[in-house]
C-alpha cells in the first residue's frame, strides 16, 4: 500500500513530470536562498551561519507528495511550462513559511531550509528561514517580470496575495494560542475550523493561477475542491494521531469534539491516562477513532478520485490504494480501517 504513490510518480506521465518539476523548483529555491544565509566576512567562527547542502531526502517523492499533487494540477489546467515552474517555486516558498510557522507553534524542527547555525538553533533557524524565503519571493517575482512571464501588476498582486491568502489560517491558529476552553461540535471543527487551518493551505496552489491565468474554469473549481477534500482527509487523520497532544495543549481536534458531544464521560477519563503528547490514546476509544478514520479515508479517496478522473490517469481502486498509503505517511500504520 505504501508504494501506491511511488507507482504513480514513477509511471504516471503527468505525476512523474510534476515530481521532476517540483524537484527542479526545490533546487532552484535552495540555490537562491544560499546568498542570504551566509554571515559577513569577519564574523567570529563561533557565530558563523552558512547554508547547508540540500539533502537528497528533501527531493524524494515521500517528502513531496503534497507538492507534487499541487504541481500536477498545473498540468491538468494546461498552464504553460514557464508559469508552471514559477507557481512550483511559490509552492515551495509557501511550504517554507507554513512549516517554519508550525515548527515555532508546535515546538518542532522539520527542516525545509537547510541552515548551519551554532547551538541547537531550533527557533532561530525558523525565523531566518522565513526572512530568507521572503527575499527569494521578491527575487523570483522580479525575474518573472523581466522574462515576460508576469506583468508588473501581476507581480505586485502575487506579492500581496502570497501573505493575504494565509491570514485566515493564521487567525485560526491564533485562536488556539493559550488553549481553547470549549470544544465546538465536530462538524464545525471539520467544516469551518479545519477548512481554515488546513484545507485552505491545500488551495494555496491556486493563488498564482487565479491572478495570472485567463478567467476561471469549471475544471479549476473541481480541482480546488479535490485538493480541499484531500487536505481535510489528512487533517482528520492528523487529529486521530494527535489526540494526546491536542488534549494536553487544549487544541481543536475532530475526535475530541466527537467525544465532548457524544461521550463526555469518555473524554473526561482521558486526561489522567495521558502523560505524553505522543501517547496513542485513540487506541483507548476505538469506537470513536475508527469511524473518524473512515471519514478521513473517504475524504482522501474523494479528492484523489477526482484528480484521477481529471487526468492523472488512475481509477477509483487506485485512488483508494493511494488514500490508504497515507496512513503510514501520517504515522497511523496499523489502524484497522475496513
Amino acid at each position: 500500500m505504501h508504494n501506491a504513490f511511488q507507482i504513480l510518480f514513477s509511471s504516471g506521465r503527468i505525476a512523474r513530470a510534476a515530481l521532476h518539476e517540483q524537484q527542479a523548483c526545490i533546487r532552484d529555491i535552495h540555490s537562491r536562498l544560499a546568498p542570504y544565509l551566509s554571515t559577513p566576512d569577519g564574523t567570529p567562527g563561533a557565530y558563523a551561519v552558512q547554508p547547508a547542502p540540500l539533502p537528497d531526502a528533501n527531493l524524494a517523492w515521500r517528502r513531496n507528495i503534497f507538492s507534487t499533487l499541487f504541481q500536477s494540477v498545473y498540468h491538468l489546467m494546461d498552464i504553460p511550462a514557464p508559469r508552471r515552474l514559477l507557481y512550483g517555486k511559490l509552492i515551495h516558498l509557501f511550504r517554507t513559511w507554513v512549516t517554519s510557522a508550525d515548527n515555532l507553534l508546535d515546538g518542532e524542527d522539520k527542516e525545509v531550509v537547510p541552515i548551519s547555525m551554532p547551538g541547537s538553533a531550533r527557533v532561530m533557524r525558523q525565523v531566518v528561514a522565513v526572512m530568507a524565503a521572503d527575499r527569494v519571493l521578491a527575487e523570483i517575482l522580479n525575474d518573472a517580470v523581466a522574462q515576460g512571464t508576469l506583468t508588473a501588476a501581476q507581480r505586485d498582486e502575487l506579492a500581496r496575495e502570497s501573505l493575504r491568502r494565509l491570514l485566515p489560517s493564521a487567525a485560526q491558529e491564533a485562536t488556539e494560542e493559550g488553549g481553547i476552553t470549549v470544544r465546538p461540535p465536530p462538524e464545525e471543527v471539520l467544516g469551518v475550523i479545519h477548512r481554515l487551518k488546513t484545507g485552505l493551505l491545500f488551495n494555496v496552489a491556486f493563488v498564482g493561477p487565479e491572478i495570472v491565468e485567463p478567467g476561471g474554469s469549471v475544471r479549476a473549481a473541481r480541482l480546488r475542491a479535490a485538493l480541499m477534500d484531500f487536505g481535510l482527509g489528512c487533517q482528520v487523520l492528523d487529529d486521530i494521531r494527535d489526540m494526546a497532544r491536542d488534549l494536553l495543549e487544549r487544541r481543536h481536534n475532530y475526535v475530541l469534539s466527537i467525544l465532548a458531544h457524544e461521550a463526555p464521560d469518555r473524554l473526561a477519563a482521558l486526561p489522567p491516562r495521558t502523560r505524553n503528547v505522543t501517547d496513542r490514546i485513540y487506541l483507548d476509544v476505538p469506537q470513536f477513532a475508527l469511524p473518524a478514520a473512515r471519514r478521513g479515508l473517504d475524504l482522501l479517496v474523494s479528492g484523489l478520485r477526482t484528480l484521477g478522473e481529471a487526468g492523472l490517469g488512475y481509477d477509483g481502486a487506485q485512488a483508494e490504494s493511494m488514500a490508504r498509503a497515507m496512513f503510514p505517511v501520517l504515522d497511523l500504520e496499523g489502524l484497522p480501517v475496513a
